[in-house]
């Protein structure tokens, strides 16, 4: 006999590393979410940045459809035609000309750092392998890209890390040049940290590291998992900076809710790769590549990236009317539809307590860390979408704040 599917079922039967809401989604349409009890929700989450384009875009579920009546999986001892189409999108419109499929962020990460390595130890010397990287930043859950990542908290606890990686604080371009030597492999950043805390790199920060990679012939890596694929108003965030990178990686949004990751690199440092040195199972799988590059036209189009910036400005201006009534925020972090809110000190440690008041008025919100509000809606989420979800959150800020 089945089981009530119940969320004292997920405490019996699910690994105890989540902690998720009380309700369970069941449907989801656009912005938003209903439950098992029919309730519905305003989605401000996206899912983590994945939801770019909401839940159940009727165009992505005609490309799964299609694909699915086709080909599903034939593994990397073949090619097939949507994973060459999606990596050929790439191409035309990022910096690469080479691309790696996997399935998750973590995944691209670790092929990326295993390349900015490889690339280092073939090219120059095998003691060429040092990976400078930033507190707060994050990088997956992989035992080498959470040794990168500048979290303890997420590293610790499971024996010998990963050797010759070195963190610095984000933005201080001083930091990095005290520990930058002839055995830096590579730089490795995300242009806006995710779970960080949402802080932006700047420009003469990331004009900096470009020209310190140059000079001590070390990789620029950008994780752009989180802040790519149109979430802060271009394709990729680096494409505001002027600064090309060396390795790119993406994910979450570039499958529009289906599993898929990429690494981008160049003709050069791709040369050193052969078949055997790196691979998956799964990367380049035909449904996520056939889903991914329906999101991919959309989100690529100037009406969704120019929407972006409008929907930033109007979620600032409800979160403003909110801030008039309870000075509950201190400044706006991210950039585009990356929106953090960091809150005022005395309200410091009550991002979570605020994400779950949220559920129970009805809106999906997120937070970065213990002081940072996160908002990664969908990118075509509707004024009226964004004002309803705003006036139930200013019901939970109530509150929190009365509480």
């Amino acid at each position: 006999m089945q089981p009530k599917m119940t969320r004292e079922l997920f405490d019996k039967v699910i690994l105890p590393v989540y902690a998720p809401a009380n309700f369970i989604p069941v449907k989801g349409f656009g912005s938003r979410v209903w439950d098992q009890h029919g309730e519905e929700y305003i989605d401000f989450a996206g899912g983590i940045a994945v939801n770019a384009l909401g839940h159940c875009h009727p165009r992505l579920v005609k490309a799964l459809q299609v694909q699915s009546e086709k080909l599903w999986h034939v593994s990397n001892v073949f090619t097939n035609e949507p994973s060459l189409k999606l990596a050929q999108k790439l191409i035309d419109n990022t910096f690469a000309d080479r691309v790696f499929f996997a399935n998750s962020g973590a995944e691209a990460n670790e092929a990326a750092f295993k390349l900015a390595r490889y690339y280092a130890i073939q090219k120059y010397n095998p003691y060429k392998t040092k990976i400078i990287a930033f507190y707060q930043s994050f990088h997956g859950r992989t035992f080498f890209t959470v040794s990168v990542g500048g979290q303890a908290k997420y590293s610790d606890g499971f024996g010998p890390k990963p050797a010759d990686i070195i963190h610095v604080p984000f933005n201080d371009l001083d930091a990095v040049k005290a520990v930058m030597d002839d055995h830096t492999c590579a730089v490795v950043l995300e242009p806006v940290q995710g779970e960080g805390g949402l802080a932006s790199a700047t420009p003469e920060f990331l004009q900096g590291v470009r020209k310190l990679c140059d000079e001590y012939q070390a990789l620029l890596v950008f994780d752009e998992v989180q802040c790519g694929m149109g979430r802060t108003g271009r394709l990729y965030t680096y494409q505001q900076y002027d600064v090309k990178p060396d390795i790119l990686t993406s994910a979450k949004a570039l499958g529009g809710g289906f599993p898929i990751s990429a690494m981008l690199t160049t003709n050069e440092i791709a040369s050193v790769m052969h078949p055997g040195v790196h691979g998956t199972t799964y990367g380049g799988n035909p449904l996520a590549c056939a889903v991914a590059c329906e999101a991919f036209d959309i989100i690529n189009s100037p009406e969704v990236l120019e929407g972006v910036q409008i929907r930033r400005a109007l979620f600032i201006k409800e979160l403003e009317l909110i801030n008039d009534k309870f000075k509950l925020f201190r400044e706006y972090r991210g950039k585009g539809l990356l929106l953090g809110v960091e809150l005022q000190p005395e309200f410091h440690n009550k991002a979570r307590d605020l994400l779950n008041v949220a559920a129970e008025f009805k809106v999906m919100i997120l937070n970065a860390g213990s002081n940072v509000l996160r908002f990664t809606p969908s990118l075509i989420i509707s004024e009226d979408e964004i004002k309803e979800g705003m006036a139930r959150l200013t019901k939970a800020v109530e509150k929190v704040v009365n509480a």
